[in-house]
């Protein structure tokens, strides 16, 4: 028994050591904090009992019959392993509790992602809205709901500049509009101020080579080949899979498929 109790804490050390070496953040401080709570109830449940509980069942069996001795001596081996299993199957679950994985937030998938970039750029349409042409700005503006989390996870952690192609002023307003209704300028840090309109597609591969961001991402492919030099890394958002044109070019069916929160 107490050989089994010094392997499972040295167990329990070397999953301690493991832990501390792969932590990434401060939210995993806590997780080591609870590891160590779990190690110390564990070596209170397995370690072996004291000297004077000993001392009594040999009085005991000292004053008692030969037959006696025999089956009392049989029933506290019986108890004794029940009571061992018992608090061997409390220690294990106490310890399997803290080791279960934890999924990390949608905020450091963002951040891991982006490859700690702080500058991001992003076209709007077939990507923010569900709209995919300027044409289709001049009757509406709607922002795809799956796609908001992200965003404003986006906008916590960079310094994130959103970009449009249009045809005239009241598409501008109804993109304006549109964000504001689903918070995008109250919820994060984004302000109507980093929200770009040009007159033509060039225009927007301009804004971007100005901004000189960490990120771009588009659904024109070919503004994704002509920036692709210039720009550190690129995300090419298109529902049709596409040959990668570069080593920093990467590709996903939507924006929030590419950080993996659907």
């Amino acid at each position: 028994m107490a050989e089994s109790s010094k392997e499972q804490l040295l167990q329990l050390l070397k999953r301690l050591s493991h832990t501390i070496s792969n932590i990434y953040d401060t939210h995993s401080i806590g997780a080591v904090a609870g590891l160590a709570i779990a190690i110390f109830f564990t070596w209170r449940l397995l370690r072996p009992s004291g000297g004077p509980q000993r001392m009594q069942q040999k009085r005991q069996a000292a004053t008692s019959s030969g037959h006696e001795v025999s089956t009392h001596s049989d029933a506290s081996i019986l108890a004794s392993g029940v009571c061992s299993s018992s608090a061997d199957s409390r220690a294990q679950n106490v310890v399997d509790k803290f080791f279960q994985p934890v999924k990390p937030t949608l905020g450091q998938i963002v951040r891991q992602k982006l490859s700690e970039g702080r500058k991001v750029t992003c076209r709007l349409l077939g990507v923010i809205l569900n709209e995919s042409s300027p044409e289709e700005l001049q009757k509406q503006a709607t922002v795809r709901s799956s796609v908001l989390e992200v965003l404003l996870e986006i906008t916590k952690f960079c310094d994130l500049y959103l970009m449009e192609h249009v045809l005239d002023d009241e598409s501008e307003k109804r993109v304006l509009v549109a964000l504001e209704d689903v918070g995008v300028f109250t919820s994060g840090g984004l302000v109507k101020d980093k929200v770009l309109f040009c007159s033509t597609e060039n225009g927007r591969s301009s804004f971007v080579r100005q901004l000189e961001p960490d990120w771009h991402i588009d659904s024109n492919q070919q503004i994704i080949s002509q920036l692709a030099r210039f720009i550190k890394y690129q995300l090419h958002v298109s529902p049709f899979r596409t040959e990668r044109t570069a080593a920093n070019v990467f590709s996903a069916p939507s924006l929030e498929q590419f950080f993996g929160s659907i």
